[in-house]
């Protein structure tokens, strides 16, 4: 299991930057927005599977394909939730943060992304699915290791009972992942949670 946890989370933590950080810059910018948004629809409509043969011609089969390709899945449902989160900002607290002088970074840190959390979350939630699907994928080309590359070497070999136990493991595998990624949500956005639980309330 090893080989295979550093490349989901090496790709996993890849992608969160990369789509956060451009995901940030094009909710701020309508122009930017308006030129990238079509591009952005092209590459999203690509199922990552079908490229890993094209990214081996240029990462070759070592871990630096298989992270880009967990890379390539993962960062469309962070980059657009990050766009979605940003640009639903309430135009009101921009105002009342600008009134008070909290601009640049400051604002960036204080106001923006804490508004966009919850979506960004979102995105992350959903991209961590896609990063253990793809894990498993990109280790069934040319690997030498990983849980992909294992079960595949026991189907080969007609070890039915070592190859579904190399499922289950798999499974479990995301049930935990999916369990811790809940934990720190609930604590990082409490905040949110409470706020959603007063408005029923209400």
């Amino acid at each position: 299991m090893a080989p295979s946890l550093v490349r989901l989370f090496a790709g996993y933590l890849l992608a969160a930057l990369i789509g956060i950080g451009l995901g940030v810059a094009i909710g701020l910018s309508r122009r930017l927005r308006a030129t990238v948004e079509p591009v952005l629809e092209f590459f999203r409509a690509i199922p990552p599977p079908v490229l890993v043969p094209v990214i081996m011609l240029f990462a070759g089969i070592g871990n630096g394909m298989k992270v880009t390709v967990i890379v390539f899945g993962c960062i469309w449902p962070i980059l657009l939730n990050t766009v979605e989160g940003v640009r639903a900002v309430d135009s009101v607290v921009l105002d009342t943060a600008r009134s008070y002088g909290v601009n640049g970074p400051a604002r960036l840190t204080h106001v923006v992304l804490p508004s966009a959390s919850p979506q960004i979350a979102a995105g992350l939630r959903q991209a961590l699915s896609i990063a253990i699907i793809l894990m498993v994928i990109s280790e069934m080309f040319a690997a030498s290791n990983g849980l992909g590359f294992t079960i595949v070497q026991f189907q080969r070999s007609f070890a039915i009972p070592e190859m579904w136990s190399g499922i289950i493991l798999l499974g479990l595998l995301g049930f935990v992942l999916s369990v811790l990624f809940r934990l720190a949500e609930r604590r990082l956005l409490r905040w949110y949670e409470g706020l959603r639980a007063a408005q029923r309330a209400g």
